[in-house]
This record gives C-alpha cells, sequence and structure tokens, in this order.
C-alpha cells in the first residue's frame, strides 16, 4: 500500500502478507493550466465502530450471467444487473429468479466496451434507469424510464443524457453513481488518447460530475462536466460515512490505485503511474502491482471500504477515519471465485459481489458467473 507519507505496504486478512511501492513515469506534456485542489471536509468524524468484515456467511443470489458488469440493488430486495456484451439489462426477484427486463438499444460491444454501469433515480414522477455503454463511435449515458412492478419491470424511450465520451477496445471506465449531493458522477478511461487525461475540455480520462440531465453540475471547478482530471481507467466510485469520496483506478504495467477523489485534483496520468511525490499531481491513498489488483466496482458501507480486484482474484478492505486510511489494507476472497468485478452494498446490511470469470479473461466454471452474498460483521 502507497501512503500518503510515502511509505508502501498491503496486508492481507487471513492470508500472507505483501509488501511493495513505487512508480513509473511517463514523457506525456503537464497542462499549463490547473484548477486548484480544494481538499473535501469530512462532514462527520468514523469510529472504529463503523469498521466492517466479511464473514463465512456466503450464499449465491444469481448464477449462470455472462459477462456481468454492475449490479444496483432495488428497494424490494431485488437488483438490476447489467450483461456487457449481449446489452441485456437483467432483474433479479426477490424470489431469486432471473428475468431480462429489456436490452439497451445502440449498445456496440467489442474488446472491454460495452454495456457498463447503472444507476437508479427515484422521485415523485418515478424512477428512471441510467446506463453508461459503447456506442459505435462514443461512449455515453442514456437514461429509460424503469416501468411496471418488481417482477415485470420493463424498460421505456430512451434519452441520451451525455454523449461523445471517447470509446476504445480497453480504457472505457464505465461506473457511474448520484452522489450524497445529488448529481450524477461517471467515470471515464483514456480511451487510448493518453493526452486527453490532462485536457480539461476533454471527456476521456476524467470523473465528471453532471446533473440528472446532463449538464455540468454547478461548482463544478472548471465550469464544465470535469470533476477531477488525470486519470486512466477509473471502474469505480463510493462515498464513505464521513462523505468522502474514493474511486478505484487501472494502472499501466505497474501500479493500480485508490484515490481520494477532490475536486479540481489532477492524478497524474500518464505523466505518473501510482506515487510520484509530486505537488502538482495528488498521489493514490494505495496502490496495489497490477497483478493483485486490476479493481473495478468499489463500495463502502460506514467506514471501510471493499475493492474488488480482476485480475486479483480478490477482494480488498480499507478502513478510513478523519479522510484517510485508518491502516493498512487487507485482502479476503483471494482467489476463491476468480475474476471479482462489481461490489455494492444491499439495503440489509449485506455486501454483494458480482463474479466476472466469463468475461474473456477468466476461467469459467459450470454455474458463472455468480452474484454473491456476504454478510458483515463489525472489525472491533
Amino acid at each position: 500500500m502507497s501512503r500518503p507519507s510515502g511509505a508502501a505496504a498491503i496486508g492481507c486478512l487471513l492470508l500472507t502478507l505483501v509488501t511493495g511501492s513505487g512508480c513509473s513515469a511517463s514523457p506525456s506534456p503537464v497542462p499549463t493550466t490547473r484548477a486548484p485542489t480544494i481538499a473535501p471536509v469530512p462532514t462527520a468524524t468514523i469510529a472504529e465502530s463503523e469498521w466492517w468484515r466479511p464473514t463465512d456467511a456466503i450464499s449465491s443470489l444469481a448464477s449462470g450471467l455472462d459477462s456481468p458488469w454492475s449490479v444496483v440493488p432495488l428497494p424490494d430486495g431485488g437488483a438490476l444487473i447489467s450483461q456487457r456484451d449481449d446489452g441485456a439489462i437483467l432483474e433479479l426477484t426477490v424470489e431469486s429468479t432471473l428475468r431480462t427486463v429489456g436490452l439497451v438499444e445502440g449498445v456496440v460491444s467489442g474488446g472491454e466496451s460495452g454495456l457498463h454501469g447503472l444507476a437508479l433515480l427515484t422521485d415523485d414522477g418515478g424512477t428512471l434507469l441510467y446506463a453508461y455503454f459503447g456506442a459505435r463511435s462514443d461512449n455515453r449515458v442514456e437514461r429509460m424510464p424503469l416501468l411496471g412492478e418488481p417482477g415485470s419491470f420493463h424498460l421505456g424511450a430512451a434519452e441520451v443524457v451525455i454523449d461523445g465520451i471517447p470509446r476504445a477496445g480497453t480504457h472505457n471506465g464505465g461506473r457511474i453513481a448520484f452522489g450524497p449531493d445529488g448529481y450524477l458522477y461517471v467515470t471515464t478511461g483514456d480511451a487510448q488518447q493518453r493526452d486527453a487525461a490532462q485536457d480539461v475540455d476533454a471527456l476521456g480520462g476524467k470523473i465528471l460530475r453532471i446533473t440528472a440531465d446532463g449538464e455540468a453540475a454547478p461548482g463544478n471547478p472548471w465550469a464544465n462536466a470535469a470533476w477531477s482530471i488525470g486519470h486512466r481507467n477509473v471502474q469505480g466510485i463510493a462515498w464513505t460515512s464521513d462523505g468522502t469520496m474514493w474511486a478505484s483506478e487501472f494502472g499501466q504495467n505497474a501500479w493500480d490505485e485508490l484515490n481520494r477523489i477532490e475536486p479540481g485534483a489532477n492524478y497524474g496520468w500518464p505523466e505518473v503511474e501510482g506515487v510520484a511525490g509530486r505537488d502538482d499531481f495528488i498521489d493514490p491513498v494505495a496502490a496495489w502491482p497490477t497483478s493483485e489488483a486490476s479493481p473495478s466496482g468499489i463500495a463502502a458501507r460506514g467506514g471501510t471500504l471493499f475493492v474488488a480486484g480482476l485480475r486479483g482474484e480478490r477482494l480488498w478492505l480499507a478502513d478510513i477515519r478523519d479522510g484517510v486510511l485508518a491502516d493498512d489494507p487487507v485482502a479476503a476472497l483471494q482467489g476463491a471465485q476468480g475474476r471479482l468485478r462489481d461490489v455494492v452494498v444491499a439495503a440489509d446490511g449485506s455486501l454483494w459481489i458480482l463474479m466476472n470469470n466469463t468475461d474473456g479473461r477468466g476461467s469459467p466454471r459450470p454455474d458463472d458467473d455468480v452474484l454473491l452474498r456476504v454478510e458483515l460483521a463489525p472489525a472491533h
């Protein structure tokens, strides 16, 4: 783990201790204009009683999924699941059955692109399903009314929220979530256009913050859609109970990252990977060798972050106190379930983990892919 002080260590829960540190440089240019970094002030202090750990109570909620990418719990205890390659939205009912809600029109899969993240917005007018996906020439977010009742949901007509996000065979980002402030956060990859990450006017290599209708949210640091820059491929965002935003990011050859996200901050890609110790970039609070993470979805319960690892085939846990790591991250489920794509906290406080062994890079077992439910218990 890479700490703000420059120390590096990674702990493993019930496993072996791993250590490592470092970074690699890239010759891409540094932007001449940056917004000032505004560090978020935690709204509450996280106590150790708000730290959580997985237990041995693990069960399967669904199986036979095909390249699943995102899972969104529903208020009734069910869930919606996106499948990357066929563009399908599936409903997991409270009776543990799977049914197809509909196909997202315009999804063009290929490489690592296809249907990605989902988010729900419910108000007096009903419920809207937001979906990030790769279209023929770009990545975009569209929204569709979620119509009907649990067990019989279907999709209404889609409308574009934001488009023109660059797409490629890799580095497409794709996670979306409504933050505590009510705005939609959208993670984008550099789509193999490395310099885009340092261009505040480009949509690639960013975390975007927009209104529900797709406009730049009020208070954004550059008065456009960008919230933070210098990202290679963010695929996870979450907020701990103190209001701090966190993101997981794929590195290139050396270091994957867990970053504390600050508005107007520059996270260094493609100039740096991992910890650089430079005043003009924000260092990650944790960095792992790419073989031990390849982090995708992340979730938070109280003050603990849960980071799903693809290539690393493990779940990383990081406890937060006063907006920083309280200790070295620890690993659970190492190698037990294969590739882990997404993780969410359900309404009952349990952790749901979406496996991803059928995405072309894993070794599928007969029932893969599976959505797991894991009971959590206090860490202390």
